[in-house]
């Protein structure tokens, strides 16, 4: 076993126990977040497009999964699998139109159909407005195992639920980066040129990495509704989409941990200082990645895989596409 592997397992037996030591809402609030950085990462480190409007997925999920488990009384899977939905079906259209121009012209793009999301969300009646949808139900997880804080079992149960949908987002992107399609995507982040003259239909691949990213993304942002119980207009705020760009960069982009890593510091610095220092919140988190870019522009994973000699956990450090 290579010492990537053994690290995903030694942070899942970590996560496992997380709960009987650390405040398990945070927890369960970092691992949707960790899945929603890892979504945007397999766009911009291994696809290499830099969308400015992901929140548009992550709060249409919020959103959708919100609204049928408060109107419509789904049960939770089924929720969430509507979120999910809608969000794919989000990336096809947005992908679509995106992929037909490159580098910044791509991100305005999506940062552009990200804001007529917000003002949608904004205007809408079904969507609360200002006030959001607040009090969400968690229900019952195949209409068995109930997923509301117990007095004696404080979210243990919810937890373990969003465990599980995290740990199969992130084996499901790691399937992906170390497949052939993976591989394909990677030499267009490279290469795009290149790419095109092998054959590749590259717009193809470009939009089907978009689509995957936008539906993980959905995923992410239904179980938070599921955990914190509410669904705002922070959510598709373009302040999120920048946020998830700062996470995958503190933690190292074209990395498969880094997301994750880096989503767990800026969740945890925003819980720890929002009381603290209050707006100034926006000031550190500007001031953390001014640093990330000018000091350690591969991120913390990148910078401990450089130093320790572990390529496999850092797509950073693999070979560029050979002629």
């Amino acid at each position: 076993m290579n010492r990537a592997i053994a690290s995903y397992l030694v942070l899942f037996a970590l996560l496992i126990v997380a709960p009987f030591v650390v405040y398990p809402v945070l927890v369960m609030q970092i691992l949707c977040f960790a899945l929603f950085a890892c979504a945007f990462n397999l766009l911009l480190g291994f696809t290499g497009l830099l969308s400015f409007g992901h929140a548009a997925f992550f709060g249409a999920g919020a959103y959708i999964s919100g609204y049928t488990l408060l109107h419509w009384g789904l049960s939770p899977e089924l929720g969430v699998l509507c979120g999910v939905l809608v969000a794919t079906v989000l990336g096809v259209a947005f992908g679509a139109l995106a992929i037909r121009r490159q580098g910044i012209y791509f991100a305005m793009i999506t940062l552009a159909l990200a804001q007529m999301v917000y003002f949608f969300c904004l205007q809408a009646p079904f969507t609360g407005g200002e006030d959001g949808l607040q009090g969400v139900p968690r229900g019952k997880l195949l209409g068995l195992i109930s997923l509301q804080p117990q007095l004696d079992h404080p979210a243990y149960a919810l937890y373990y639920v969003v465990l599980a949908i995290f740990a199969g987002g992130f084996w499901l992107i790691y399937r992906i980066v170390h497949s052939p399609f993976g591989q394909v995507l990677k030499a267009i982040r490279e290469n795009e040129p290149r790419a095109l003259s092998l054959g590749y239909d590259v717009d193809r691949y470009k939009l089907l990495a978009f689509t995957l990213s936008a539906a993980l993304a959905g995923l992410a942002g239904a179980t938070k509704t599921l955990v914190l119980g509410f669904a705002t207009l922070s959510d598709v705020h373009w302040q999120t989409s920048g946020e998830v760009v700062l996470m995958s960069l503190v933690g190292g982009v074209g990395t498969i941990l880094g997301p994750v890593i880096g989503a767990g510091v800026i969740v945890t610095l925003q819980n720890e200082l929002a009381d603290k220092v209050g707006p100034w919140v926006t000031v550190i988190m500007g001031g953390i990645f001014v640093v990330c870019v000018l000091l350690f522009r591969r991120g913390i994973v990148g910078e401990v895989a450089a130093r320790v000699g572990v390529t496999e956990a850092s797509d950073v450090a693999q070979a560029k596409v050979k002629s």
